[in-house]
């Protein structure tokens, strides 16, 4: 049987020939077309027809991939270097760029309510999708497949990033702050662990309204991951 044509053009642009065209099928294909064609209306039947938990997957096995890229870069990097250097790579920000230089959108089943309402140029939308492909990728030919796919397509990113370049989340977590008029955030070590030599810190960042915990092998690194997490709970939290 003939692939659809949304299909051939993915693996044309992603460089790969799918085996099983169920797996990308299913990667490029969003919980809203699913709804609307699903016979039976069950969230289970729903839930196989759509790319969340490919997403799930794809998170994880993209982080794996960019820890061992970057890990074979910078081999002499500390771990807090490593862990900005990654959440930089693996952001919604940089998926969003990959996804729309892939023309993703292109490919993406949506349904008629997304459609109408911008969805394909939606970036959690383009970013989720790309992280659902990765899955796709590793179901079909394994880690050593998605592995040439992720770094062809990061290639450009790892070349230039730097680790004395990454986010800087505290400085994002002040801004977020002060932009909802709240005040600035505190830190403050709440514990260590481990000997002189190799301590481990746990920062807590405390703001109106949350608290978030950072850990690192030096204060400043438990302070940037604590930022992070706080980042990601008010960016969850204005999801729901």
């Amino acid at each position: 049987m003939q692939k659809p044509s949304y299909i051939l053009l993915c693996e044309e642009r992603i460089g790969y020939d799918f085996a099983d065209r169920s797996f990308i099928e299913r990667a490029l294909t969003h919980r809203s077309w699913a709804h609307e064609r699903a016979q039976s209306g069950r969230e289970s039947e729903v839930r196989n027809l759509h790319n969340e938990a490919f997403e799930f997957v794809g998170d994880s096995i993209l982080g794996l991939i960019i820890a061992e890229l970057l890990f074979e870069r910078f081999p002499n990097a500390s771990e807090g270097e490593l862990t900005l250097m990654k959440h930089r790579l693996v952001s919604a920000t940089t998926l969003t760029e990959i996804a729309e230089s892939l023309r993703l959108n292109e490919m993406i089943r949506l349904g008629r309510g997304e459609e109408r309402t911008g969805g394909r140029k939606k970036a959690a939308i383009l970013a989720d999708t790309l992280e659902a492909v990765f899955a796709a990728v590793f179901f079909d030919g394994g880690y050593a497949a998605a592995r040439k796919i992720v770094r062809q397509l990061f290639t450009e990113y790892i070349e230039n990033i730097d680790p004395t370049a990454s986010l800087d989340y505290k400085t994002m977590l002040q801004e977020r702050l002060q932009a909802e008029k709240r005040s600035a955030p505190v830190y403050a070590v709440v514990r260590t662990e481990g000997p002189p030599h190799r301590r481990t810190f746990f920062v807590e960042a405390v703001w109106e309204g949350g608290r978030e915990e950072g850990i690192g092998t030096t204060i400043k690194t438990a302070e940037m991951m604590a930022a992070k997490a706080a980042l990601d709970k008010l960016e969850s939290a204005e999801d729901e």
